[in-house]
């Protein structure tokens, strides 16, 4: 019996389902125990219907075929993050816990018989080339997506990199469905992204929730750290757009702020599935202020994060309403090569809120704005320094252009990313309040 390491996030072929996955054991008990309570009426119906398509079916169709398809019905009337995965979808599954994979980079999920968009990952064919989080994906190349299974519309969006394909997808706001074509790719995962927006005040993104991501967020902060000589003053944290990954690495990421308490616990209705996990007494950011930037693509993982640090009032959240992933799957393997992928519990933010399907409601919300500059930008009011033969200001010129650097700084940020620069503002002043404390 081989034991796959715990919480990790399902990655089909560069489509990914947005999860928390628990790797289960394979638990086995004594036929003495077990008491089954079986729907005979049912399972006569079943049995009829198997006898039909067997004798009836305009194509002979192999017992293991029609088994199968029958686990796949049981598992995805549950709910859509519930499946059964065969021999190539759980070979994807282990292959893909590496961080490296060919396909379009996309977190999907189904709704109403498409393909949603939970989210594009960074840097990918399918950010690059403008998929959206909330996109419903309609057809791909000439197959429409109506009827298909999760897992038949990831096996087309496979291929090998450099081959292209067509997504038609119908978004919000515009009057008639999108065409866009995206060409394969390795997709190759940074998790995490750092800079300084200007002294003294720090950005990290995640993009999504990897094994390395914790240890990576640390050393992007010590980065941060000395670039800046000296501590930071704030911390933007951007999940933005990031669909989640494994549930350790979302604990660690929270710790990394938190100092003691509850960061995030499961529950279901077997023992394996109630876990509550807990803060270590260190804050590497010692105490210093952070606004987390979110919105509707921010799911699971990333909801972990946003939800302990509200409820520990740790960070200022905001963006727009998260997507609303608070479910954990369990991957139990039947053999060797298949297994089942099936919701065993719900995830709950430390004071007891559960997200599922209502999502972390953002502390100040700030849609996708965008800020154009001024037609008149060019003409600049008049002030004292340009009139003639003004006083000067003695030793703080210097002081003078420094100021004038950040305003410039702030209204090109503002012009490129309004709510990064809405976050900014809130850290200063946050700053000058304490200042004056």
């Amino acid at each position: 019996m081989s034991f796959f390491k715990r919480d990790l996030s399902l990655i089909i072929a560069g489509a990914t389902l947005g999860a928390t996955l628990v790797f289960g054991q394979m638990v086995f008990a004594d036929k003495s125990e077990i008491k089954p309570d079986l729907p005979l009426d049912e399972l006569r119906a079943f049995s009829e219907v198997f006898g039909r398509i067997k004798n009836n079916y305009v194509e002979p169709v192999e017992d293991k075929v029609l088994l199968q398809n029958a686990i796949r019905g049981m598992l995805s009337g549950l709910d859509p993050h519930s499946t059964y995965l065969d021999i190539s979808d759980f070979k994807d599954l282990r292959e893909g816990t590496s961080g490296e994979f060919g396909g379009l980079g996309i977190e999907v999920t189904m709704e109403d018989g498409f393909v949603k968009v939970v989210s594009p990952i960074d840097d990918t064919p399918a950010a690059k080339g403008g998929v959206l989080a909330g996109d419903l994906i309609v057809r791909l190349d000439d197959t429409p997506v109506k009827g298909m299974t999760l897992s038949d519309a990831v096996d087309i969006m496979r291929g090998e990199p450099g081959s292209k394909l067509l997504l038609t997808i119908i978004r919000e706001g515009e009057d008639k469905p999108l065409k866009i074509e995206l060409t394969r790719a390795v997709i190759k995962v940074k998790s995490v992204k750092s800079r300084l927006l200007e002294p003294s005040y720090g950005y990290v993104r995640i993009s999504t929730f990897a094994s390395r991501t914790g240890a990576s967020l640390k050393e992007a902060i010590s980065s941060l750290k000395t670039e800046n000589n000296g501590p930071l003053k704030g911390l933007v944290l951007d999940l933005r757009n990031n669909p989640g990954g494994l549930l350790d690495a979302a604990v660690e990421v929270s710790d990394t702020f938190i100092k003691k308490g509850l960061i995030v616990y499961t529950d279901g209705r077997v023992a394996d599935s109630k876990q509550k996990f807990n803060a270590t007494p260190d804050d590497y950011l010692d105490g210093a202020p952070i606004v987390v930037l979110v919105n509707g693509g921010s799911a699971s993982a990333s909801e972990i994060v946003s939800g302990a640090l509200q409820d520990h009032r740790r960070a200022i959240i905001l963006g727009t309403k998260t997507f609303g992933k608070g479910s954990v799957q369990t991957v139990m393997p039947l053999t060797n090569e298949t297994a089942v992928k099936m919701t065993t519990a719900r995830y709950y933010t430390p004071s007891g809120r559960s997200i599922q399907a209502e999502g972390i409601v953002p502390d100040i919300e700030v849609g996708g704005l965008r800020v154009a500059e001024s037609e008149n930008s060019e003409f600049t009011p008049l002030r004292e320094k340009d009139l003639s033969k003004h006083l000067t200001n003695g030793d703080s010129s210097n002081q003078q252009n420094d100021e004038a650097d950040k305003q410039e700084n702030g209204k090109a940020l503002a012009l490129t990313d309004y709510s990064l620069s809405e976050a900014l503002n809130l850290l200063k002043g946050i700053n000058i309040l304490n200042r004056q404390n």
